[in-house]
């Protein structure tokens, strides 16, 4: 275990065996409804959960990326600005939003009201973690791998100053690290 690291949250094999679960629900869903999802994973933190999810999801797919901002330090800054939007049209797509942690619910918000904007069919969330005691906007995943309790998460893409996301696992960050 990291240095900087109080507890492990989620261990590596957990996530794994979530991925595994959330690929087989998401492509017997999108099966189902005879869709091929475009996932829009959001930039960076979801980059590690998306590259793990997708080998479970055993149907077509595409992927795109955005990258938004809306957190400075360990806080969401109740702003949320893109800074690199969608490499392609999406008109009547169905979107699946990759995401690292539904906190606020700031930036899902948003981005799903941009995504069905830009003339998206249907807009869906996975994410891996679900802080709901943290909510300011009443949003929820469809798809959610873990609900976590109000500490500050790092690993497995989630980062404190752009630090740990390679960690394998989420763990939660030592207080005197941020303080």
């Amino acid at each position: 275990m990291h240095q900087d690291v109080k507890k492990v949250l989620v261990s590596p094999e957990a996530i794994e065996q979530r991925c595994r679960e959330l690929g087989k629900q998401i492509s017997d869903d999108y099966r189902r409804d005879g869709e091929i999802p475009v996932l829009v994973a959001l930039l960076k933190g979801s980059v590690p959960f998306l590259a793990k999810l997708i080998t479970y999801i055993d149907i077509d797919i595409e992927f795109d990326f955005m990258d938004v901002k809306s957190y400075e330090g360990t806080e969401s800054i109740g702003d949320v600005r893109i800074l690199k939007d969608l490499d392609r049209s999406i008109k009547g797509a169905s979107i699946l939003l990759v995401e690292d942690i539904v906190d606020t619910g700031r930036t899902l918000h948003e981005v799903s009201k941009l995504l069905l904007n830009k003339g998206a069919g249907r807009v869906k969330i996975v994410s891996l973690l679900d802080k709901p005691s943290r909510r300011v906007i009443p949003i929820e995943a469809d798809y959610t791998g873990f609900v976590i309790p109000n500490e500050f998460v790092i690993g497995f893409g989630l980062d404190f100053n752009e630090k740990y996301r390679n960690l394998p696992y989420v763990g939660v960050l030592k207080d005197e690290c941020y303080l």
